[in-house]
């Protein structure tokens, strides 16, 4: 894969980690970020912010891949894939103890934060989402080039 795809994956899961639906142009490899509809308060100033934009996309609709925030379920996937690739079984133990009680997603982040493998966290979780948008991506475009 070369520099410019890379770039591309790394930018749109960085989007997909701050809650932001991603559309991708690959013809102009053009990335318009928006939040997720779940993530907004105000409908009606999200329009007035984002109405250029959503113009753009529906104008140019077939042109764009939408790319959408990830489900709690897959959030939660990959959690436990970090959970599970632990070499340190008391912190380990702990993250599995919290995957299975209630609000995983709060205390999961808290232990996370407080431990010394925040950093492994944050990286591994970059690394699921890049691999994800790359397999969304080329899922997308086999599908393209089958429609032609």
């Amino acid at each position: 894969m070369d520099n410019s795809n890379r770039k591309i994956i790394k930018e749109i899961a960085g989007n997909l980690d701050c809650g932001m639906d991603c559309y991708y142009n690959s013809k102009t490899d053009e990335i318009i970020a928006i939040p997720n509809l779940s993530q907004v308060s105000d409908e009606e100033e999200f329009k007035k912010v984002f109405l250029e934009d959503l113009e753009k996309i529906k104008k140019q609709k077939s042109d764009f891949i939408k790319i959408e925030v990830l489900e709690s379920f897959e959030s939660f996937k990959i959690m436990e894939q970090f959970v599970e690739q632990m070499t340190d079984d008391k912190f380990k133990q702990e993250l599995e103890i919290i995957l299975i009680r209630k609000k995983p997603f709060q205390n999961f982040k808290h232990s996370i934060d407080n431990s010394d493998f925040r950093q492994n966290w944050f990286d591994f979780k970059q690394n699921e989402l890049e691999e994800i948008v790359k397999n969304l991506l080329k899922t997308q475009k086999a599908n393209t080039h089958q429609n032609l």
